[in-house]
């Protein structure tokens, strides 16, 4: 099968984007450019670069839905945006780590629609254009994304000519007008209404489905070059969404009246194909849609309908009946009675019996039984049937349903076979289990540990999970370097069980061998980051990490995907700012930055695992707002305080909890 590709040519994006290097942009100071297409979803494909590696262009290849770059940011706001100093802190993009300079992105406009985004680089800061000429200069930026545009535009379909081999055409008027006449709900198909330079004036109708209701009463073939708001008079709140999908393809959503009756609530979903919109009116109420949502779940659920008129002798099956039986829709349906000519001989009995209580007995009856069909297959089903009453207390006729439960019956056959192997497996986990218990209070006792150092009083608490099966990867540790320096850490490998406590282990003994080298928190993450991706089970973990100076009272500190510390001074309480940093573990050379705070005298300072404040179905936020609270209240000293925060954050006891409390002793 031949794979789908863009509907614009690589080599001339290329080659459009090597030029501009070449003769334009060397005017403006500008050293790389990347152009990008819109795809499906405002998604963004990497269609040419000139000045990146193609290492980078590689890694950049295609940008999904709802990641926020440069280039995104001009897409969803239509605009273009001067960044005068590298955007890699902000947001990132192609080449952010070897082009470091200003950036400069403009929307690739051409006939309303935006399809691509043009993105210039600058090796420094953006030139401080004069006044006078910036915005020339903007013009000729945005005159460069439209010469872009031009060449994504070439390849699209609806033009004149066949499209080149392997490229997918936008629809057809034909094809989205079908798409529309098969929706049990109100449809429309627009095509944009383009000015004399190209600019986008409105829309008017080329297609209304049969469910569509005008309001002024004409056939929807009447309706055909009518524009919308005369087709559609509550359109006025409407146009922006429509120019706004219209120019990033980006699907949207939003409370819309239906066309004509019934009067209700609706959502109208607003999308593009090609160079068309389509508008669908979705009822708030879903009741007329019940007998086809009932169809859709007897398919997903392999369910068969069938009736018989035993009077008459006629047989009904649904499609799925046929389906199950591998019959097809000219075969003819075969009544009860010769239920057994295509069942297994073994079932033969359980059929029999069925039939005796459903027609004899006059009972409903259900029978479960192996059912060999015309290909040979053998599929395990179940019959519910229940008898039709006639004249005279006779049954007139049966009506009933039929299931495909085959997985359902392996399934069951798999787990009775597997069923010594769980016991056994069950026994092994538990030995593993209280291995890992043994090996985490071992390291990780859970009395209380407690150190004075330098007028610094560090206080620990540690309350491993209740169930011993889901001991867990916390950690901490406080103690003192050579340097005199104090380490602080708190950490959480991910997972239960031995390999969590083993990693947990491992972790916990390199950072102490590592902080003996005197390097900061950030290159201590950094090492370990690499421990931990080159394991030979490899973990991932979150560590927030501290070194504390007496002799200026300074703590540095950096994180991993851990939640901030938070400072208790003067009564209140808040986080510390927010640092980057990406879980170990989860990249090869993530960057992590450090944060410096002067502790005062009295001041406190608490590092956690999320076992504090995590509890099911519950809201982090709220849980990091009532940790807060709770820190501040008034407490008999650092001790009390950890002991008040473990019993009244109520958190879950189905995690591990690391709990460690520093406090500056007042002069």
């Amino acid at each position: 099968m031949r794979e789908r590709q863009q509907p614009w040519r690589e080599a001339d994006a290329q080659a459009v984007v090597r030029s501009l290097l070449e003769h334009a942009l060397p005017a403006l100071g500008a050293t790389a450019v990347a152009l990008w297409a819109t795809g499906p979803g405002a998604s963004l494909a990497l269609a040419g670069y000139a000045g990146f590696s193609a290492e980078e262009a590689d890694r950049w290849r295609h940008v999904p839905p709802g990641v926020a770059t440069p280039a995104a940011r001009a897409l969803a706001e239509r605009r273009l945006i001067r960044y005068d100093t590298a955007p890699k802190a902000r947001l990132p993009t192609i080449g952010a780590r070897h082009v470091g300079g200003g950036r400069v992105v403009a929307p690739a406009l051409w006939g309303g629609r935006i399809l691509g985004v043009l993105e210039i680089g600058w090796p420094h800061r953006l030139p401080s254009w004069p006044p006078q000429t910036e915005r020339h200069t903007e013009r000729q930026i945005e005159a460069l994304a439209e010469l872009c545009a031009r060449t994504l535009d070439a390849g699209h379909g609806g033009r004149a000519g066949p499209a080149p081999e392997g490229v997918v055409p936008e629809p057809a008027r034909a094809e989205l007008a079908e798409l529309a006449d098969t929706l049990p709900d109100p449809a429309l198909v627009l095509l944009p209404r383009l000015g004399p330079r190209g600019g986008l004036e409105g829309f008017v109708v080329e297609h209304a489905n049969p469910p569509f209701a005008d309001a002024s009463g004409r056939h929807r073939a009447g309706l055909e070059g009518v524009s919308l708001a005369e087709a559609y008079p509550m359109a006025a709140g409407l146009a922006g969404a429509a120019e706004e999908v219209y120019a990033t393809g980006r699907p949207a959503r939003l409370s819309h009246p239906p066309p004509g009756p019934p009067a209700g609530r609706a959502e109208l979903a607003v999308t593009r194909h090609g160079v068309r919109l389509l508008l669908v009116w979705r009822a708030r109420d879903h009741a007329g849609r019940l007998p086809a949502l009932l169809a859709h779940a007897q398919r997903l659920a392999r369910i068969g309908a069938f009736e018989e008129d035993l009077l008459a002798g006629e047989v009904t099956w649904n499609g799925e009946m046929f389906d199950l039986y591998g019959l097809g829709p000219r075969d003819r349906p075969f009544p009860l009675d010769r239920l057994s000519d295509h069942a297994h001989p073994d079932d033969a009995p359980a059929v029999g019996g069925f039939l005796r209580t459903l027609v004899g007995r006059r009972r409903p009856a259900a029978v479960a039984f192996r059912l060999r069909r015309p290909d040979g297959a053998v599929r395990q089903v179940r019959v519910v049937a229940e008898p039709v009453p006639g004249a005279g207390g006779a049954v007139a006729g049966v009506r009933g349903v039929c299931q495909d439960v085959s997985s359902q019956h392996w399934t069951e056959v798999a787990l009775a076979v597997t069923r010594d192997q769980l016991a056994h497996t069950e026994r092994h986990a538990a030995e593993r289990d209280r291995l890992a218990l043994r090996l985490q209070h071992a390291i990780m006792p859970p009395s209380d540990d407690a150190m004075d150092s330098y007028g610094l009083h560090v206080a620990v608490r540690y309350r491993p999970a209740r169930e011993e099966h889901l001991v867990g990867g916390d950690w901490y540790d406080a103690f003192a370097l050579p340097s005199r320096r104090i380490l602080l850490v708190v950490g959480d490998v991910a997972g239960h069980g031995l390999q969590a406590a083993t990693g947990m282990v491992v972790l916990r003994n390199a950072l102490r061998g590592l902080a003996v080298t005197g390097a900061g928190p950030a290159r201590l993450l950094a090492w370990l980051n690499l421990l931990a991706r080159h394991q030979a089970d490899r973990v991932t973990a979150t560590v927030v990490c501290g070194l504390y100076d007496p002799r200026t009272r300074e703590l540095r500190w950096a994180r991993a995907g851990h939640l901030p510390p938070l400072l208790l001074r003067g009564g209140g309480g808040r986080e510390l700012p927010l640092t980057r940093g990406a879980v170990l573990g989860a990249f090869r050379d993530p960057r992590y930055e450090e944060g410096r705070l002067r502790l005062r005298p009295d001041d406190t300072l608490l590092l956690y695992t999320d076992g504090l404040i995590e509890r099911r179905n519950g809201d982090l936020e709220r849980a990091r707002d009532r940790l807060l609270a709770t820190a501040t209240q008034p407490a008999g000293g650092l001790d009390h305080r950890l002991d008040h925060l473990l019993t009244h954050c109520g958190s879950s006891e189905d995690d591990d909890t690391c709990l460690v409390g520093v406090h500056l002793r007042p002069e």
